[in-house]
């Protein structure tokens, strides 16, 4: 398949989303999206096969979308489809690809040098520390003996994570007791083989500073760098050394105060990474329940279906008023919530599935809109250590942040899933509950 195949396309994706494309299908006509994908990861994923589920879908080519340092000549290099109004990372390793193409053909999208930084978390903490944005003290980190030192000088406990990751894959929280150097090896081999090409950019590391308080996300629609919407949703995390979340609730309940703080720090971050089109997704850790302190920041949509929350608590869909951005246009924006909803992430204990109970009580209780459970007997429960292991999810909503937050646990408490003592004879029956 060729470009020229696909006249009719308007949107470009730089990576396959499955769970993108899904979105894209309740807004789009048929045959209006084209998807570029690295070759290898189109065969190893079969994503001809599972794309042909999508009406949205126009065509799939490959092409080196990971390839961050041949981005420009890989863009150069790909002819303009006619009637793109439209590009977009469909995967957080196609960021880079997507602002090249945009700027390739002409149209708005996250710059190109907005993008390498939000791509790369060293390179975002140099900005960040250039603009003078609270962030934890850090350090990039070359082997177990740089963790070891910054975990010295900080009072015995760190961070370590990769520099070009996502999903919390490989992140681990340390304190005086950790062995060093199996952390740096965990970390250091943490990948994702159906979803990372083997020729993208190397893993690079960092060590930060551990710092304590309540967590959120802001989600940002900013147009010619200037911010057009602000969300706020607060978050909560597992307990031990792997940080992934246990949850989201849109909108976060927090004093008026906090929340300005917030949008000014992320005003700040995005004049000091130059980001120009687009949404930006946030995390901030607020240091004494009020300072915010900058964790990381993507330079696409959230995932966890935090995307989802938002529309629910906002109305209207994100992705839509995203897509009228990127055509130059500007979309209609809600002035407050309407309501709250809440995603809880399923915990289960670890070992082979011997049945799996309660989905559909979950499913019947008020305020319930979604349970998913991936998992079913006979599969295997590992421990969470990033966010594409967690065993199901339910989304909720409610009148107040606390009313859906708490019709969400319940529907979790719901269920049940019971395990064999051991993971002799399992099989891969769940894919885990990441969202692609």
């Amino acid at each position: 398949m060729s470009v020229m195949n696909v006249p009719d396309a308007r949107v470009v994706m730089a990576g396959y989303s499955a769970g993108l494309l899904s979105d894209l299908d309740g807004l789009l006509p048929p045959r209006s999206v084209l998807v570029l994908e690295e070759p290898e990861i189109i065969r190893v994923r079969r994503v001809h096969e599972r794309a042909a589920d999508f009406a949205c879908l126009a065509g799939v080519l490959p092409a080196a979308t990971q390839d961050e340092d041949g981005a420009v000549p890989m863009a150069a290099g790909m002819p303009r489809p006619e009637g793109v109004r439209a590009v977009i990372p469909g995967v957080e390793y196609g960021v880079v690809a997507a602002a090249a193409l945009a700027a390739e053909w002409g149209l708005p999208g996250a710059g190109l040098p907005a993008a390498r930084i939000l791509r790369d978390k060293l390179a975002l903490r140099d900005a960040a520390a250039a603009a003078d944005i609270p962030q934890p003290a850090w350090r990039t980190a070359y082997g177990a003996g740089d963790v070891a030192a910054f975990r010295a000088a900080h009072g015995g406990a760190c961070v370590l994570k990769p520099a070009n990751r996502q999903a919390s894959l490989g992140v681990q929280l340390l304190g005086p007791d950790d062995d060093i150097g199996a952390a740096w090896a965990r970390t250091a081999t943490a990948d994702e083989p159906t979803l990372r090409a083997a020729h993208a950019i190397p893993g690079r590391y960092l060590v930060e500073q551990r710092l304590t308080g309540p967590e959120v996300s802001v989600e940002t629609l900013v147009r010619e760098g200037v911010p057009v919407f602000f969300n706020i949703t607060a978050k909560s995390v597992q307990p031990g050394r792997h940080p992934v979340e246990l949850g989201h609730v849109v909108p976060a309940d927090l004093p008026p105060q906090t929340g300005d703080a917030l949008h000014a720090a992320m005003s700040s971050l995005i004049k000091a990474t130059g980001f120009e089109y687009g949404i930006l997704h946030g995390e901030w850790i607020l240091v004494d329940g009020v300072s915010p302190h900058l964790v990381e920041c993507a330079g696409r949509g959230p995932g966890d279906s935090i995307d989802t929350l938002i529309d629910l608590a906002h109305g209207g869909s994100l992705l839509e008023r995203m897509l009228t951005l990127l055509q130059g246009e500007t979309p209609a924006l809600p002035q407050a919530p309407v309501r709250a909803a809440a995603i809880r992430f399923l915990t289960a204990p670890h070992g082979r599935v011997r049945d799996v109970t309660g989905t559909e009580r979950a499913a019947e209780l008020p305020g319930v809109l979604e349970v998913r459970v991936a998992v079913a007997k006979d599969g295997n429960v590992a421990a969470v250590t990033n966010s594409w292991e967690r065993p199901g999810h339910v989304v909720a909503t409610g009148a107040t942040a606390q009313e859906a937050a708490e019709t969400a646990e319940r529907a979790v408490a719901a269920i049940a899933v019971t395990v064999a003592d051991d993971v002799q004879g399992a099989t891969d029956a769940g894919t885990g509950d990441g969202a692609e």
